[in-house]
């Protein structure tokens, strides 16, 4: 497959998380998260997000998303989240099957939740024909590519504490926000008030697994049941762990080349050497694309269906733009990646860790060829 924009789950393996595995596969180790790795990397979610922190690793973002939807929520209440929200668009209903909750959803203009907007939700409070609202749910960096600041997501942990509600943090793509706002995992959870979270690794580097990540102690309960029974309880979880040991920082493993991570400093744990190289390509490709369009004397505020603009700021790995049609038609054929909007003409273009300079110069070529 041509290395395209699609996603970030297209990528390959970090050769860091792949030597991490390779080191792990010798001779037995207990099952079920009773090995040596699973308790290092514990401690290692512990200096991350705090020491209160509990993880439990499972297989998948859908897993880890849903464990903490049910840590937080019983059959008979609800989740407010966005109307573009990963656990309403692209968890084929999960939460709703696997937990019985019910998701309130909003519209936003650009992926994020306000206190203002949530309100509109919290309604309905003892009557027993409504579900009962009792979890923010919110993605950082959000579907959209925007970013929640410090102060936006502790006023949303405020709102939901004040009516007894927790705040979940969708962090698929939490180490490119980390990046993007220059600020530690702990810092943008656990000091705001985040309860609980979901935190990635596959689309910045590593093979599979995820976690799930326990902020408030008082949601702690028979968690391990809850993972077991929603079967993403992995038998060899040392693979697991290991990755996430080597994403951290826990291990050397191998090391890229200054070139590729675009740092000299080898103290940088992989998290944010791969985070901070897919930001750094989608900041690349905004502006060739700036420059392009301006070459071509089109203009970024236009509005129609003919129009060709970037639709959100580019913040972190993703650029999402307006095109025509024939145009990202044309170009889908030489590259792949994902109509966002269809109706309204907007793909999205994501960058990976592995993305290279070369791969974008390419790309904006290709979309020269295809401009009118």
């Amino acid at each position: 497959m041509k290395r395209g924009f699609g996603s970030d789950n297209h990528s390959g393996i970090s050769p860091e998380i792949l030597a991490a595995i390779a080191a792990a596969n010798t001779d037995h180790a207990l099952a079920y998260g009773d090995d040596e790795w699973c308790a290092r990397t514990e401690e290692l979610f512990r200096r991350e997000f705090g020491p209160q922190a509990k993880v439990y690793f499972v297989f998948n973002g859908t897993g880890a998303n849903v464990l903490c939807i049910d840590a937080m929520c019983r059959s008979h209440e609800a989740v407010v989240c966005a109307e573009t929200a990963h656990i309403n668009v692209d968890e084929c209903g999960a939460p709703q099957r696997v937990v019985g909750c019910r998701l309130l959803t909003v519209d936003t203009p650009d992926g994020k939740l306000t206190p203002e907007l949530v309100k509109t939700r919290l309604h309905g409070f003892g009557f027993e024909h409504h579900s009962q609202p009792k979890a923010i749910s919110i993605t950082q960096s959000t579907e959209l590519g925007t970013l929640y600041t410090l102060d936006e997501i502790r006023a949303l942990a405020d709102l939901a504490h004040s009516y007894n509600m927790y705040l979940h943090m969708d962090g698929a793509r939490l180490a490119n926000a980390a990046v993007a706002l220059g600020c530690s995992f702990k810092e943008m959870s656990t000091d705001l008030g985040v309860d609980c979270l979901s935190f990635g690794g596959t689309k910045n580097g590593l093979l599979m697994g995820e976690s799930c990540v326990i902020l408030n102690p008082a949601l702690d309960i028979d968690m391990k049941y809850r993972r077991k029974q929603m079967t993403q309880l992995c038998s060899k979880m040392r693979f697991i762990a290991a990755q996430f040991e080597a994403y951290l920082g826990g291990v050397q493993g191998v090391q890229r080349s200054a070139e590729e991570c675009k740092t000299n400093d080898k103290d940088v744990p992989l998290w944010k050497r791969n985070a901070m190289h897919s930001n750094a390509m989608a900041q690349l490709l905004k502006k060739e694309l700036q420059e392009l369009l301006s070459s071509h004397s089109l203009s970024l505020p236009l509005t129609s269906s003919h129009s060709i603009k970037i639709m959100y700021p580019v913040q972190v790995n993703s650029v999402f733009v307006q095109l025509p049609a024939d145009v990202w038609h044309a170009l889908q054929k030489e590259y792949f990646f994902y109509d966002w909007d269809e109706a309204a003409n907007v793909v999205r273009w994501m960058c990976s860790f592995d993305t290279t300079e070369d791969d974008i110069h390419a790309f904006v070529a290709a979309l020269k060829r295809h401009l009118p």
